[in-house]
């Protein structure tokens, strides 16, 4: 009920405004911004149509060589950053990009990395083969070159087993090289690897096979590997001179190299036969097989997937694995004197992983 006044008639103030007083409705209520605006972020991210597509060559803390033009009279090499929208993704050496802004490449210009194009292939290792966390070395090479010294330091055949093991996971074409040979004959060693198609080259002091190494590298990109002390550093400044890639001395005590490469960087092969890539890798005393696809690994022994053929279905090739064809071939001498070391070594790889199958 409304108030009344003295003469008992309704006190309609409250309710009858003043005609000079402002109206004020919904429209006119002022909410402050929030820090970051009010404008709702689109969807719709940019194309990036004008983008253009280089190589990485080096990955350095948060800023990348990128080749734009490769093979073309306005090849340049251009300094880039990741976009916010690639923040999770990793870029590594071999990716090729696509760039956008000041691809000038002139000196303290800045380009940005706006895109990942799709990677023909990836080259990874884990820390260990139980760690789940995979470390990639390269992308986009199609060859790994495995250097392998004879002696000093000594050549570990479970090494390169694991190297085997990634490159063809990786769908990576595998060679080894192994150096040193004038400090020791490679022939027991080489026979552990007999019955593999694998290209192999020998490389003693003052008689590096330098033409037929680069022969084989042009037109391909190819990942160096192998643990340090081989001189693999020593390999690569030979192949690709002016390169001046850090080399090391192994330790007389331990007999283990140092590490002197502690970057991955892509270096450009020139030959009269034509170019390729030489992509050098830091080296390493392990190589964890933790993220690959275990049914790849009897790819590694091509010698013995030929036989596994026979084995029946489901056969881990574990040694009390029954009627695996594998070591019944071995048992009977069909795969001569190294065909036990490289059933050992498979059965190795195989057993690290049998928990998971």
């Amino acid at each position: 009920m409304p108030a009344r006044d003295a003469d008992g008639q309704a006190d309609t103030w409250w309710s009858t405004p003043d005609e000079d007083e402002p109206q004020y409705d919904e429209s006119d209520v002022r909410v402050r911004a929030g820090r970051k605006g009010t404008k709702p972020r689109s969807k719709t991210r940019p194309q990036h149509e004008n983008a253009l597509t280089g190589r990485i060559l080096t990955v350095d803390r948060g800023r990348y060589t990128v080749m734009l033009d490769e093979n073309l009279p306005s090849e340049r090499r251009v300094t880039a950053a990741r976009a916010s929208e690639l923040r999770k993704k990793a870029v590594v050496n071999g990716d090729r990009v696509d760039i956008v802004g000041n691809t000038s490449g002139d000196e303290g210009t800045l380009a940005r990395i706006v895109r990942i194009v799709d990677r023909d292939t990836l080259l990874r290792r884990s820390a260990d083969d139980t760690d789940a966390v995979e470390r990639v070395i390269v992308a986009n090479a199609d060859q790994m070159l495995i250097v392998v010294a004879a002696a000093n330091p000594e050549p570990r055949i479970r090494l390169v087993d694991r190297y085997l093991v990634a490159a063809y996971d990786a769908g990576v074409s595998p060679i080894l090289c192994i150096t040193k040979t004038d400090l020791a004959d490679p022939a027991e060693f080489l026979a552990n690897f007999a019955g593999l198609d694998l290209p192999v080259f020998q490389s003693s002091e003052g008689e590096m096979p330098i033409e037929a190494i680069s022969a084989a590298l042009v037109g391909h990109d190819t990942v160096f590997v192998g643990h340090s002390g081989v001189g693999k550093s020593t390999l690569v400044n030979a192949l690709v001179p002016g390169t001046n890639r850090a080399i090391g001395v192994v330790n007389t005590v331990t007999g283990r190299g140092r590490h002197t490469s502690s970057s991955t960087v892509s270096l450009r092969l020139e030959t009269d036969a034509g170019r390729g890539w030489v992509i050098d890798t830091p080296g390493v005393r392990s190589f964890g097989l933790g993220h690959i696809d275990t049914d790849n690994i009897l790819k590694a022994f091509t010698d013995l997937a030929t036989i596994a053929e026979r084995c029946p279905r489901g056969c881990t090739h574990l040694p009390n694995s029954p009627d695996c064809a594998i070591i019944e071939a071995v048992a009977a001498g069909e795969l001569g004197e190294t065909g036990r070391v490289r059933l050992d070594s498979l059965q190795r790889l195989l057993a690290t992983f049998a928990p998971a199958r």
